[in-house]
């Protein structure tokens, strides 16, 4: 579990700076920023609900990922 919750935070993360770059290569004229900000922020948001029927399930105990 904890290699995917890494590898959200990697994506989601990847997603940011591509969204900066197209913010500062197109200058506003195209909407690839819109675009990379909304897989951000849907990565996001699966990442959340995964982490919470992790909880929910049992996956992840009360004490959190530890190794």
């Amino acid at each position: 579990m904890r290699i995917i919750v890494l590898l959200f935070i990697l994506f989601i993360v990847l997603s940011l700076a591509s969204a900066l770059y197209y913010l500062l290569k197109d200058k506003g004229q195209s909407d690839r920023t819109v675009k990379a900000l909304t897989v951000r922020i849907t990565l996001s948001i699966i990442l959340f609900v995964l982490l919470m029927a992790g909880y929910h399930f049992g996956i992840i105990p009360q004490t959190g990922l530890r190794g």
